[in-house]
């Protein structure tokens, strides 16, 4: 009989951090990159008081035009959009609903409180999961906040709902379960709004890492985040790991698209202690990739709201 020789996932060496707060983040979480100004948008929600950071960045190369401006928010933030129609403001999943925040004054307008003990991620659908001291309890749910505000339980079961994204074709959706270790494939259907048909994409258990933010490029690869490891790791849309990134922090978060031809890959961290391998571990910091072939990044979704 034959033996199969596997072959070598590449593994790709990244460049160490290319921003750098004065002092690191205690959880770097849901970078957006807006076009219309070259503007990287992230916040770190667990620093006291919440904070949102706006960094200029070049459209071409990634590199800082600037330093950051930094909000000070109210509340605690997980994820948020850009609205279309409302120029400086958000949509925001924070700590017990959604709302809208104006990003010169940080303050929040709510528009839906849906259970205080909670804490959700991601618009138009977002994920909602349990605090750390729930979590291996799945009482997650995913919710789909409608422009003429209406609210739709969409799942249920999650441990920790986290990175969520849809296929090019919009035609699947999504969803990764960081502590539950999973990521889910669901059909989607665009005109109604609605998931069905939900399938195991990628199983991290056995693996010493969550599955954490995530986005998809042209060709249907999934970019997920993985944290508790140094790496970003690429999957095709059958669930194969096909590629992996290696970063100098150990605790990646968030990736985002972002530059003029949606070819630079921006993550974000979370400070911790002693690196992998016993190297300096530089996490709290904000990473970037360029793509220089192969399938790139699409522009992300806008609330309509």
């Amino acid at each position: 009989m034959a033996t199969t020789i596997p072959i070598p996932i590449p593994t790709i060496l990244c460049p160490p951090p290319f921003h750098k707060p004065p002092v690191p983040m205690t959880l770097g979480e849901a970078p957006l990159y807006r076009l219309s100004d070259s503007t990287l948008h992230w916040v770190d929600p667990l620093i006291s008081p919440p904070e949102l950071h706006i960094l200029p960045i070049h459209p071409l190369t990634g590199v800082p035009l600037g330093p950051s401006r930094t909000l000070q928010l109210s509340d605690s933030v997980s994820v948020f959009y850009f609205r279309k129609n409302v120029k400086g403001s958000y949509i925001w999943a924070y700590y017990a609903g959604i709302a809208y925040m104006d990003e010169e004054t940080g303050k929040l307008e709510v528009l839906r409180e849906i259970i205080g003990n909670m804490r959700m991620r991601k618009a138009v659908a977002f994920g909602l999961g349990g605090p750390p001291e729930t979590y291996g309890k799945p009482r997650g749910r995913l919710w789909m906040y409608d422009p003429d505000g209406s609210l739709h339980q969409m799942f249920e079961g999650v441990v920790c709902g986290n990175g969520i994204d849809w296929s090019p074709d919009n035609k699947t959706f999504y969803l990764n379960d960081s502590v539950g270790q999973m990521v889910y494939a669901f059909d989607f259907d665009l005109e109604q709004g609605s998931i069905s048909n939900q399938t195991t994409l990628v199983d991290f258990h056995g693996t010493e890492g969550e599955p954490d933010g995530m986005v998809v490029d042209t060709d249907g690869n999934l970019w997920i985040a993985v944290y508790g490891t140094n790496r970003v790791m690429v999957f095709d849309p059958s669930g194969k790991k096909i590629k992996e990134l290696v970063f100098s922090g150990n605790r990646l978060t968030c990736p985002t698209w972002g530059g003029v031809n949606h070819d630079i890959l921006f993550i974000s961290s979370a400070k911790g202690g002693e690196g992998l391998d016993g190297k300096a571990d530089e996490g709290g910091n904000m990473f970037n990739y360029k793509v220089m072939d192969g399938p790139k990044g699409k522009a992300e979704h806008e609330f309509a709201g």
